[in-house]
């Protein structure tokens, strides 16, 4: 048992381990501005499509090199369905409709209340419970999405990009069901194979706005094809990929918290490279949204330390990863 600890101590430290960490998140990061700069040239659902015609291509690559398949049971075709429609299908259709009306900052901000509803669901649904600190946590976040919702469909010049808000928040909603269909699986098919299934349904899903990906994108510039094509490699094929092994080395718990870093980097390049500056209610709400997560965490290290190192298919509010 010390053994194992040590080992997995010390690949989480190995530069190898970290650069896979560094990689995938800031490729996550980065989706939330390529996806608001090709915005206005391809549409949600089309450039969902067309990114996830690209990660599969990309992933089916990723694939054969690994050379190693398994056969999925009656009930991982289940949750591989569900996985795919509602993480990579639903997911990026609301969240590319989601950044025509908001900022990336703030979409990043919403979406990052995921792991929250992760917690929730594996406590209605897998019998963890909905401990205090997860009740808190969550109606401060809802809090923090009440006031990025003011700051844009009240106090934003006429605007009314409270669609915006509540499309983000389908974002995370269908993310938090992605993740719970997805950690059953990854415990005995390798995550490549599972990313790449989970990605190809997703794009079967995505296969109505194909009409639409084809009249945009022949009259889209060289940079939103070239954003298009970005999202589905780097994002989504490679940075799933470096997460897969990272989280094969390093605990969940620990390494779920380095999600929260995506939003504020969201925020920040935003800012740089758009120009885009959040009202400051919107930053604000956006805080709260962070906060809330944080203190729905509290209760992730009694937890581990009072079950031990169980194998049941349990999730919690450690076992979070997230994407953009």
């Amino acid at each position: 048992m010390s053994t194992t600890t040590s080992t997995t101590a010390s690949a989480r430290l190995s530069p190898a381990v970290l650069a896979a960490i560094g990689f995938t998140i800031l490729a996550w990061a980065s989706a939330f501005i390529v996806i608001r700069g090709v915005a206005p040239e391809i549409g949600g659902g089309a450039l969902a499509l067309g990114r996830l015609v690209v990660g599969t291509l990309a992933l089916g690559v990723l694939l054969i090199v690994q050379r190693s398949w398994i056969r999925p049971t009656g009930r991982e075709w289940a949750l591989l369905l569900v996985y795919g429609v509602a993480w990579f299908g639903a997911y990026n259709v609301t969240l590319n409709i989601a950044e025509h009306t908001l900022d990336a900052g703030t979409t990043a901000m919403i979406v990052g209340i995921g792991p929250i509803l992760i917690a929730l669901g594996a406590g209605i649904m897998l019998g963890e419970g909905v401990p205090k600190w997860l009740v808190i946590g969550t109606a401060v976040a809802f809090a923090g999405v009440v006031l990025i919702g003011l700051s844009t469909s009240v106090f934003g010049g006429g605007r009314v990009d409270l669609a915006g808000v509540l499309w983000a928040l389908a974002s995370a909603v269908t993310y938090a069901i992605g993740v719970l269909a997805q950690k059953p699986i990854v415990r005995r098919i390798p995550s490549v194979q599972v990313t790449f299934l989970g990605c190809a349904i997703g794009m079967v899903a995505c296969v109505p706005f194909a009409g639409q990906l084809v009249a945009e994108t022949s009259q889209a510039s060289a940079l939103g094809w070239i954003g298009m094509i970005y999202l589905g490699v780097v994002p989504t094929a490679l940075a799933f990929t470096t997460w897969g092994y990272a989280l094969a080395r390093v605990p969940a718990g620990q390494l779920g918290i380095s999600t929260y870093v995506v939003p504020p980097l969201a925020l920040l390049a935003g800012w740089l490279v758009l120009g885009e500056v959040p009202a400051l209610l919107a930053v604000l709400g956006g805080v709260l949204c962070l906060t809330g997560v944080g203190l729905s965490r509290r209760r992730s290290a009694p937890a581990k330390v009072a079950s031990g190192p169980a194998d049941g298919v349990a999730v919690t509010a450690a076992d979070v990863d997230a994407e953009a």
